[in-house]
């Protein structure tokens, strides 16, 4: 099986054709750089993402904090990182790079606060 993928590891965005064998990378064409070459494997064995969501806000100004994973989480956890969040009220202020979620979802990356929420309101 051949699967065409842009690689996104640098500006040239190099046109990927990835052989694949066992859900395996068998053989990458198109790559002018090395990094190509390791997008395509990590992309076809085991692709990430970072998570980018809202958590709903209780008693500050905005109804929602923008928050993220600190790290990219496979992309099969992606629905359930989505269900997970909803769970979460923030009720007190944060600052950008706050903790919102230790450990998120058992995969030891954090969910954090992508902007600062300081007022409460009373």
């Amino acid at each position: 099986m051949t699967r065409n993928l842009t690689c996104i590891e640098c500006p040239k965005g190099c046109s990927l054709s990835v052989d694949i064998e066992n859900c395996r990378v068998a053989h990458v064409r198109g790559a002018r750089c090395p990094r190509g070459i390791g997008y395509a494997a990590a992309e076809i064995e085991n692709p990430v993402r970072v998570f980018t969501s809202t958590v709903p806000a209780d008693g500050l100004p905005i109804r929602r904090v923008p928050v993220r994973t600190d790290r990219p989480i496979p992309k099969k956890d992606l629905f359930h990182a989505a269900e997970e969040v909803k769970r979460l009220v923030i009720s007190s202020p944060v600052k950008a790079g706050d903790t919102v979620a230790e450990n998120f979802l058992g995969l030891g990356v954090r969910l954090i606060a992508t902007r600062e929420v300081l007022d409460i309101i009373s």
